[in-house]
């Protein structure tokens, strides 16, 4: 089996659970090899060493410094140097820009919002809402590949993860845009919405912005973090960054419950490949009810407050 390039996004050490997920899918491929920007290898190798990079190629902060372009540059020269089988990023809007770009320099195909990859490097896209599924190849070059976050369940397997520096001097083209300033988003009690293995999500029936703390009182209780859906963010009753379907955050957590959301195709997209969904709507007709694995048909008002106070007395 060839080695397989992973970009891990990560930080200041904590490895991203996309990053996971994508060690787990280049096992299933070939010999995983982890590509590190920046700092904080300390705080991530031992965490890479448990799912599964056999090597990993570390490379200076500086070149986080700039956007984008840097990364192509450094994947491209890791490309020439270890003539890997293929490249992995996540398909997050920043690694899909590199992703093209890589593929651009080595004149490849590129895949984008894969969901699935077999032995054979055939890819799988989840397309219109995930109501179809296609397959593609790349036909010549060394394939570059960005995997939609939370298609793959992370699983760890040991390995060595030695580490091996690695230099790109970059080109000037590579530095027309610089990073001036970073912010850092202040980090709520609740866990991160695309990482959270539990999400409770609020639709058009919450009613307004100040009835979703009814969605808040009872994701509390079960450690989850907090979605919403396209209708919900659009009519400004919770932040667009919350927002779980295509236009928004995709999300497959262990449990996910969808409340007064009808189930539109759109939010669909982003939830459904979620293990266990439960719904709470009072329309027996909502379409929703035809993806859940267990639905009630009530008044959220009535059933949510009751199901939160139940949780907290089992705790």
């Amino acid at each position: 089996m060839g080695e397989i390039l992973v970009l891990v996004d990560h930080i200041d050490g904590e490895v991203k659970k996309a990053g996971l997920e994508l060690l787990t899918l280049a096992r299933s491929l070939g010999e995983p090899s982890a590509v590190w920007i920046g700092e904080g290898l300390d705080a991530g190798r031992p965490v890479l060493a448990e799912h599964g990079a056999a090597k990993v190629y570390a490379a200076d902060a500086a070149l986080n410094e700039y956007v984008t372009a840097p990364r192509a540059e450094l994947l491209a020269r890791l490309v020439a140097d270890k003539a890997p089988a293929a490249v992995l990023v996540s398909a997050t809007p920043e690694n899909k820009e590199v992703a093209g770009r890589l593929a651009v320099r080595l004149g490849s195909g590129v895949l984008t919002d894969v969901v699935a990859v077999d032995a054979d490097l055939v890819a799988e896209h989840s397309i219109f809402g995930g109501a179809m599924r296609s397959r593609s190849k790349v036909a010549s070059g060394t394939p570059v590949i960005a995997v939609r976050p939370n298609s793959v369940a992370v699983q760890p397997s040991p390995a060595a993860a030695e580490v091996e520096q690695v230099a790109v001097e970059l080109s000037e083209a590579a530095k027309g845009a610089r990073v001036l300033e970073r912010v850092v988003q202040e980090k709520g009690e609740r866990p991160e919405l695309t990482e959270a293995g539990i999400v409770v999500s609020g639709g058009r029936g919450v009613g307004n912005a100040e009835n979703f703390a009814v969605i808040e009182r009872l994701a509390d209780s079960l450690g989850a973090a907090v979605g919403a859906s396209r209708a919900a963010t659009d009519a400004g009753w919770y932040p667009h960054a919350f927002q779980v379907g295509q236009t928004g955050k995709t999300v497959a957590p262990q449990l996910y419950v969808a409340v007064g959301i009808s189930g539109a195709i759109q939010h669909r997209a982003g939830m459904q490949t979620s293990k266990t969904i439960v719904a709470v709507n009072k329309d027996a007709e909502a379409p929703i009810f035809d993806l859940v694995d267990y639905g009630v048909v009530g008044d959220l008002f009535q059933v949510v407050p009751q199901l939160t106070e139940e949780i907290e007395k089992r705790k």
